[in-house]
């Protein structure tokens, strides 16, 4: 595979079997205007799905060291619409980011919006939850779509199963991901584009062996493990993530997608896997779930209303070194605006911090003992 993306290992750990395990390394994308891109990994991505991180600017991003963030091909092609963004110089001129974007294609949507979508062997007929309009996509517009948008990393248009799934429920979505892909691969994109496929199976172990066999077998820059945390228990989930990372090429960039609990990201840099992204750090945020290194924070709970003390004493923060557990929790019962983007600000620092710990212990041979120590806080994790 001749990838302009670059994927150097730094550090690689193996486990009792000898199995290649959790790794650090360094991604070097080719970025748009020839300002290449790196990122250190293993890392979290913050998801912006129409073109924001909710409740954040690219400041604050860069603020918290945040390298690589994600946006979403269906939401943005139904408003503004990646015509117009293209038009507007792509999306990193658009939002003002600076930094690499992974754009998903569009096919998790397909089955979170089951209901208002018809999927054949061509693509998927969909209502649009806005307005309710019809719209048809395929592997070809998704291409196009994030052609125009100009993201770093394309994804593959795929077919997430359901859970739960049968047998040939899986096998059939997992085929039509397979041939999507080939027709995904034949759409030219820009030349800074790098593309990454995904692996389906659902939770058999048989088929995740067959789907990682055929799309890995294709010129891809990157691979992405999809179809989990879509319902399965956290205990099933992992230990599918850790049968499938060993199985896409050691040299490539693996990707987890949409797996986001703090424990899974632990568990998924365990199984060898380089890159992650979920909503849950920026939902619960909004929500008043906080994530500290002394357990979840809920800002809501009464005993807050006269706490003087920092939410998380560990984190540095805006949110943590300038205002009070009590002044967090007044402006989340108000209703107040500089609620969604103080909690939000912390929670990604969080998630963000979290990686970067790892990538430490990893090059610094202690990486078992810190996932103890990890487990050791979040074991005894509960609503404080």
């Amino acid at each position: 595979m001749n990838s302009l993306l670059k994927f150097e290992i730094e550090k690689q750990t193996f486990d009792a079997q000898g199995v290649a395990r959790a790794r650090v390394g360094r991604i070097t994308l080719p970025g748009s205007l020839g300002r290449e891109h790196e990122v250190e990994t293993p890392i979290f991505m913050p998801v912006g799905t129409q073109g924001t991180v909710k409740a954040m600017s690219p400041g604050d991003l860069e603020g918290m060291n945040a390298r690589i963030i994600l946006g979403n091909t269906y939401h943005l092609y139904l408003r503004p619409g990646h015509a117009r963004v293209e038009r507007l110089g792509e999306l990193h001129r658009f939002m003002n980011w600076k930094g690499p974007i992974l754009t998903d294609s569009g096919g998790f949507q397909v089955f979170s919006l089951a209901g208002l979508n018809q999927i054949d062997d061509e693509g998927v007929t969909f209502q649009s939850h806005i307005d309710g309009s019809k719209h048809r996509f395929t592997p070809e517009l998704s291409m196009e779509i994030q052609r125009g948008l100009g993201s770093d990393i394309v994804m593959a248009f795929d077919q997430c199963p359901p859970y739960p799934a049968t047998p040939e429920q899986v096998r059939a979505a997992m085929s039509r991901t397979v041939r999507w892909a080939e027709r995904g691969l034949a759409v030219p994109l820009k030349p800074h584009q790098m593309r990454f496929g995904i692996v389906q199976g659902g939770l058999y172990e048989d088929l995740r062996v067959e789907s990682a066999r055929d799309i890995c077998a294709m010129p891809f820059d990157g691979f992405a493990i999809g179809g989990l945390s879509i319902g399965e228990s956290p205990d099933l989930m992992q230990k599918m993530a850790r049968f499938t990372a060993p199985l896409l090429p050691v040299s490539r960039p693996r990707y987890l997608m949409g797996v986001g609990r703090p424990e899974d990201l632990v568990e998924g840099v365990r199984a060898g896997v380089d890159m992650f992204d979920c909503v849950m750090p920026t939902r619960n945020a909004r929500n008043g779930t906080l994530f500290t290194s002394r357990g979840k924070v809920n800002i809501k709970n009464a005993r807050y209303a006269d706490d003087p003390g920092p939410l998380d004493p560990e984190c540095p923060c805006e949110t943590c070194t300038q205002y009070s557990r009590a002044y967090l929790r007044h402006l989340h019962v108000a209703g107040e605006a500089l609620s969604a983007r103080l909690n939000t600000l912390h929670n990604l620092t969080y998630y963000l911090r979290l990686m970067e710990q790892m990538r430490a212990a990893i090059r610094e041979n202690r990486f078992d003992d810190w996932v103890e120590s990890f487990y050791t806080v979040s074991n005894a994790q509960r609503y404080q």
